[in-house]
């Protein structure tokens, strides 16, 4: 079964994809960003669903329902659009719309909605095994895209209930400030460029979810509770995690304390602060996907892939997120300084991640804390 969705929002084309893929996991699934790339993908793959936003950056996406319903007059169309009145919907009579979602849209009633449209999951054919036989090759064929962190055990519950009520910035502000996984997805989101004013680039979860408004904020962080990793289910892999996030723990507060004497903004510590295990997590996350297709795992294989594919997998996602290079430079200052032109931010960072560690020698403790002007 093939799925086509035209939509210009990357973030919520992504949430689109992982609704589909929740209900259908063997779908193949296009997104398109143009009315011309849909035009295109149909004539040589028409799709046995389309979900269509209406203004598309070339055009309204009714060109394409247009070019569709002439060829075919059987094929589910769903259309996406902020208008959701009555002249909208008799604009586009002719096209025999089998649905409308109206943006910001809720989760629970778009599932609904596509359960109902999608051919019935008997009509897949089989799913295709992995063909890679060492959880080190797995990792390095995924696509970026693919890749993601777990929560934390007790925040997907959280946050699916979250979903069900109307959207409240104070409960999504709670969950979100302390998960590495949805602050990364809000600021992606909010610094790309359907968001971003071309201003300053934001730095935390708040400034996030002034840019993207609180329906939009819970819908990007809703689409985690659809990836099938978000919520690790090994009982190995869960302790691991717990180890991991009692670590950005850790250096979250201590770098609020640094802050706080320093007389710094800690919101973008706080926010380099969550993501710098990024990687490890990434990895935990994809070992659940690897097991989950019956492939074992053993401790040391592990253990081998946190050591050795954390920092390359860490980089992949701040690049495929396209997080703020002065957020990237923060995380990176977790692990080293540059040798020149160092801000008081970076060497907060470093320090606290330092003193953490318990490997730094008093000199060169003493050095930073100078560095960031404290006594």
């Amino acid at each position: 079964m093939h799925v086509m969705i035209l939509e210009d929002d990357v973030w919520i084309s992504d949430l689109l994809r992982q609704i589909v893929h929740s209900l259908r996991p063997q779908a193949q699934i296009s997104c398109k960003t143009s009315v011309t790339a849909a035009l295109d993908e149909w004539q040589s793959n028409p799709a046995d669903l389309v979900i269509c936003d209406w203004n598309l950056p070339d055009g309204p996406g009714t060109r394409l329902l247009e070019r569709i319903r002439k060829q075919d007059t059987q094929v589910p169309l769903v259309m996406i659009t902020g208008r959701a009145d009555r002249d909208s919907v008799l604009e586009v009579r002719s096209l025999r719309v089998s649905a409308f979602i109206s943006k910001p849209f809720q989760v629970p009633k778009v599932l609904d909605c596509l359960d109902r449209l999608l051919p019935a999951t008997s009509s897949l054919s089989p799913s295709v095994a992995t063909a890679v036989e060492r959880f080190a090759d797995f990792l390095a064929e995924q696509t970026s895209e693919n890749l993601d962190m777990p929560l934390q055990a007790g925040s997907f519950a959280r946050l699916v209930a979250l979903g069900k009520q109307p959207a409240e910035l104070r409960g999504l502000y709670e969950i979100a400030c302390e998960e590495p996984a949805i602050t990364a997805r809000l600021l992606a989101a909010a610094n790309g460029a359907q968001y971003s004013n071309g201003g300053s680039a934001c730095m935390n979860v708040h400034e996030a979810v002034q840019v993207l408004g609180v329906a939009t904020s819970l819908n990007v962080a809703l689409g985690l509770t659809l990836r099938p990793e978000a919520e690790l289910q090994d009982p190995e892999l869960i302790l691991m995690a717990q180890e991991q996030f009692g670590q950005i723990q850790s250096l979250c507060k201590r770098v609020a304390d640094l802050a706080a004497a320093c007389r710094i903004d800690p919101a973008p510590l706080h926010s380099a602060a969550l993501l710098h295990r990024m990687g490890e997590l990434c990895v935990l996350a994809q070992a659940q996907l690897w097991r989950d297709k019956g492939h074992s795992l053993s401790l040391e294989d592990l253990s081998h892939a946190l050591a050795n594919s954390s920092s390359e997998l860490a980089g992949r996602l701040k690049a495929h997120w396209r997080l703020p290079i002065p957020l990237r430079d923060l995380i990176g200052a977790c692990y080293a300084l540059p040798a020149i032109n160092t801000r008081r931010e970076a060497i907060l960072m470093h320090l606290a991640a330092t003193e953490l560690s318990g490997q730094a020698d008093p000199t060169k403790l003493a050095r930073l804390r100078r560095l960031v002007g404290l006594n």
